[in-house]
């Protein structure tokens, strides 16, 4: 199964100058919760926005560069290849981002773990529109992380809609 864990305002802005907008430590332990024991997937340039390995997950890094590499990690050049390294940790494939990753993976995703951020903010990255092919299995009560309105939402792509093979 691959999901998609993503955090984005009512525009769909997931970073800004390689960076989250926002800080919600809430979000940060929803996203500890769901992908600690899982292999996570992401972007080189979102690996370096975070800075090191997340601990108590197989972090994988798909980059174009086949001379990169980085301590702690498995650096892979094709989705494909992140995939299968997720999937020998658990049936569970979390990408986490960036963009382009999201983009590319967008059509094949079983299941979008949310943070539906209810302000808006500025930001140069985005996540890709999703339509009617989703839906909500599960939204939170509407919660505050200071000043910001935030949801929690699980979305699960329609059987008949196509999805990981």
């Amino acid at each position: 199964m691959i999901s998609l864990m993503v955090a984005h305002d009512p525009n769909r802005v997931i970073g800004k100058d390689n960076q989250l907008p926002w800080h919600i430590p809430e979000d940060l332990a929803y996203f500890k919760k769901h992908t600690v024991g899982k292999g996570i997937v992401m972007g080189r340039n979102t690996f370096e926005s975070i800075g090191r390995p997340l601990p108590k997950r197989r972090n994988i890094v798909v980059t174009r560069n086949s001379d990169y590499q980085a301590e702690g990690v498995d650096v892979v050049h094709t989705l494909e290849d992140a995939v299968r390294l997720a999937e020998e940790m658990h049936e569970e494939v979390m990408v986490i981002g960036g963009e382009q990753i999201f983009r590319s993976i967008l059509p094949v995703a079983d299941r979008l773990y949310i943070t539906l951020i209810k302000q808006d903010f500025d930001g140069d990255t985005f996540f890709p529109e999703y339509g009617p092919e989703w839906t909500i299995v599960t939204e939170s009560e509407e919660q505050l992380s200071g000043e910001t309105p935030f949801v929690y939402q699980v979305l699960e792509r329609h059987k008949s809609a196509g999805g990981h093979v």
